[in-house]
């Protein structure tokens, strides 16, 4: 497996199938043009079989962390670590980018992201909750 990031509109069409649906051309060239958003692929044969994706945020009184917006792991490819290696390269780009944290949100009951993300030495908080504003 060989993990790198998606440079161009090319390489962001090949993750589709690791994506929630197809690249819509205008996000995806908005993405890539932004030194901030971060899209690492894990390749196998030719082919994209996971993918994370963080965006870098700062704040005045806090610096810069990385939020790790989405991973995904082709069905056919779950079960052989590659969402930890993925995790782990993303955790490596926040260092070597000088974030001050990493931080994800997930479901409760999402039994394989959590373990995932905690193998990778995340630490899951206390009463934590999700809200969200449909826009």
């Amino acid at each position: 497996m060989d993990i790198r990031p998606a440079r161009t509109v090319a390489d962001v069409e090949a993750a589709a199938g690791v994506l929630d649906g197809p690249p819509r051309p205008d996000a995806t060239e908005e993405f890539l043009a932004d030194p901030r958003h971060h899209l690492l692929l894990a390749w196998e044969g030719g082919a994209v079989v996971g993918m994370v994706s963080g965006v870098e945020m700062t704040h005045p009184d806090k610096g810069t962390e990385m939020f790790l917006y989405e991973l995904g792991v082709a069905e056919e490819a779950r079960g052989r670590g590659i969402g930890r290696a993925l995790t782990d390269a993303l955790r490596d780009l926040a260092t070597e980018r000088g974030c001050y944290a990493m931080w994800v949100m997930t479901e409760l009951d999402n039994a394989a992201a959590l373990r995932t993300y905690e193998s990778a030495g995340a630490t899951r908080l206390p009463d934590s909750a999700y809200l969200e504003w449909r826009l």
